[in-house]
């Protein structure tokens, strides 16, 4: 059996639903209360890919608070992919999607210096005083880089495990194309970052 370790991020501003979506993916459960993320929380989840492979799942949900943004370069090292976040009735978190998916880029790169692979979801679509137009959306997503673009809703638990396959099966895709060009490669992307070494930040939700 071959087994892919991928680390995902999950970034966006505070309050946009990251945690919620995190444990409704991982637990299958949801709470209209969190607690504020300090700095990054850990999540793990297995998935049984085909009869031959299955995906072991490191989830780092990072906080979205200002203070922390100094932090992220060690948050994203040897990242595979990333999440990008934004609340449908919160505008402002909508256009800082630009600047969670240009840190991303500014910080961690795949081997052959591609953007490491991101989705941006459209969280809250549940919510009728929606703000952010599903046009404005696929534009936004098109012309920053993002693989693909969907709504979500955590309490609906709408395009929750969509939106995780969609991004693995991207990762997973990069990954056989990086180790067709690189023979004797493992199994995993590991994305050349800065030598700055890795941390555990405090855990909590928002």
């Amino acid at each position: 059996m071959t087994e892919h370790q991928l680390k995902i991020l999950m970034v966006g501003d505070g309050n946009v639903g990251k945690s919620s979506f995190v444990h409704r993916y991982v637990n299958g459960q949801f709470s209209k209360t969190y607690k504020m993320t300090v700095g990054v929380d850990f999540f793990m989840k297995v998935l049984p890919w085909s009869d031959t492979e299955k995906v072991r799942l490191q989830l780092w949900d990072v906080a979205g608070q200002e203070r922390f943004i100094s932090m992220t370069r060690i948050y994203y090292k040897g990242a595979s992919g990333c999440v990008v976040m934004f609340d449908v009735t919160d505008s402002s978190s909508f256009l800082n999607c630009r600047h969670w998916k240009q840190d991303l880029d500014l910080k961690a790169t795949l081997p052959n210096g591609g953007s490491v692979p991101c989705i941006l979801l459209a969280n809250k679509c549940d919510l009728a005083d929606r703000v952010v137009s599903a046009e404005s959306i696929d534009s936004f997503s098109k012309a920053n880089g993002f693989i693909a673009w969907m709504e979500t809703s955590v309490k609906d638990n709408k395009n929750i495990e969509e939106a995780m396959r969609r991004l693995v099966q991207e990762i997973l895709s990069v990954q056989s194309v990086l180790n067709s060009v690189r023979p004797g490669s493992n199994d995993s992307i590991n994305p050349q970052l800065d030598s700055e070494s890795n941390t555990r930040g405090a855990a909590g939700c928002c």
